[in-house]
């Protein structure tokens, strides 16, 4: 079994806003192993990308840091100074974000923008040396003309080809963990796949573990051995990619299924969304947050929060469904 890279426990992490506390994340745990992808799926508001902007503390002011801890080689990330974390980040951990053009400098090349990235790291090495680096992973993300585009604006680039020089930046210092948040989200569904690809072929070669953080459960799907599902800044369920497809074991994992396009689907049948909007996290429901949302929600479900239970072999869930107790009228988890 291959060594945990990161271990996060019971993370807690609130907004200090004019009407409250917004409690984004309520007290996350989960591991990343070496080598391995880890998905996190959930609908806009569910607290995937906060949870990993905690990991190294890019958030506003107003956020503040409940509770809990993220091992990462020993060391507890939510503990380090400033200065600390800048030597982890962009080395040993690296982020993509949904929107390259609010990432890069409109003024800068790109090619000098990731040579910087490598620079800060390595000052020791010459300029030239810094620049067949970066040539270097401009070709490996499939970037072509790698000495002319290094000379390029990023308004030069399409949004597909933005993303791969996101993703040579982040993978500019070889690190360890790479963190992408919604990378392929503004992206047709062509160039998604190209970047999907291209991300797993890196991780193969370079032996990365990937945070995928994503609302779709198809994108999840070609990527990742292992999916965290959250919502209300909880886990809702976690499990490996081919277990969560074939037995699905929360209501809210249920509804994202259900209300993904198939290849297979009938023209005439229609996608079910999921009724309602997600909580209100300056206020949020005693019991379980999706309990307004759901079709089998009973009485308990809205008075009282469960804990995950274990379900399978790497498996488990939040869901008062799932107790023993649970009358199986109703109940999509008693029928297997």
């Amino acid at each position: 079994m291959e060594e945990t890279l990161l271990r996060v426990e019971n993370l807690k992490t609130s907004f200090m806003t004019s009407n409250g506390e917004v409690q984004a994340v309520r007290g996350v745990s989960f591991e990343v192993r070496r080598g391995e992808n880890v998905g996190i799926v959930g609908e806009s508001g569910s607290g995937k990308s906060i949870t990993n902007m905690t990991l190294l503390k890019l958030l506003p002011d107003t956020a503040v840091i409940k509770d809990g801890r993220a091992m990462f080689q020993g060391q507890d990330l939510t503990k380090l100074s400033m200065k600390e974390l800048r030597k982890i980040r962009g080395e040993k951990i690296a982020m993509i974000f949904q929107d390259p053009m609010s990432s890069l400098n409109p003024l800068i090349p790109v090619g000098e923008q990731v040579a910087e990235i490598i620079r800060i790291h390595h000052s020791d090495r010459s300029r030239e040396a810094v620049k067949q680096e970066v040539l270097k992973r401009f070709a490996e993300v499939r970037i072509p003309e790698p000495e002319k585009r290094y000379h390029a604006y990023p308004h030069e680039f399409s949004g597909g080809m933005r993303q791969r020089v996101m993703i040579a930046m982040a993978l500019a210092n070889n690190p360890e963990l790479l963190i992408a948040d919604e990378p392929t989200t503004a992206l047709d569904v062509t160039i998604q796949d190209q970047i999907i690809r291209q991300m797993r072929e890196l991780k193969e070669q370079h032996g990365t573990s990937i945070i995928f953080i994503t609302h779709d459960l198809g994108v999840i799907a070609e990527l990742c051995e292992k999916v965290e599902v959250m919502y209300g800044g909880l886990i809702m369920e976690e499990a490996p990619i081919d277990e969560l497809f074939e037995h699905p074991s929360h209501p809210y994992t249920l509804g994202l299924l259900e209300s993904m396009p198939s290849i297979q689907q009938d023209k005439a049948e229609r996608l079910i969304p999921i009724p309602g909007s997600p909580p209100d996290m300056t206020n949020p429901p005693a019991g379980c947050p999706f309990a307004p949302r759901c079709r089998y929600a009973r009485k308990i479900c809205a008075a009282e929060l469960p804990e995950l239970q274990p379900v399978g072999e790497g498996h488990s869930a939040r869901c008062w469904l799932l107790d023993p107790e649970a009358p199986a009228e109703q109940n999509p988890f008693k029928k297997r």
